[in-house]
Order: C-alpha cells, then sequence, then structure tokens
C-alpha cells in the first residue's frame, strides 16, 4: 500500500512538472489567472478534480 501511494505521488509529481519545465511563461500566465479566480470557483474546480480521480480510481480497481 505504501508503496502504490508513494508511486502515485511520484507520478503526479512528474505531471504537475512537464507544463513548467516545456512553458514556464504559459505556466505562470494561467498560475495568475487561477489566481484571480473565486475561493467559490477554486473549490469547485477541487471538488471536480477528487470526483474525477475517484471515479478513474473506481474504473481502474
Amino acid at each position: 500500500m505504501a508503496t502504490t501511494l508513494g508511486l502515485a505521488i511520484a507520478l503526479m509529481l512528474i505531471l504537475e512538472g512537464l507544463l513548467p519545465l516545456a512553458a514556464p511563461a504559459r505556466w505562470r500566465e494561467i498560475f495568475r489567472r487561477v489566481a484571480e479566480l473565486s475561493d467559490g470557483q477554486i473549490r469547485f474546480f477541487g471538488l471536480a478534480s477528487i470526483g474525477a480521480g475517484l471515479i478513474l480510481l473506481l474504473l481502474l480497481i
């Protein structure tokens, strides 16, 4: 279980690092736009991300 969790976190970090590595100016612009969103909008995207992750997890197990 701990190995699987470690692998999942490692993969997430790799995927998260791709955009700043490939296009730092675009990443900065996206980050600036996200910072301008309201708390409710950010919470909605967080909830949608959790929901998508749960659905994907259920499909894979």
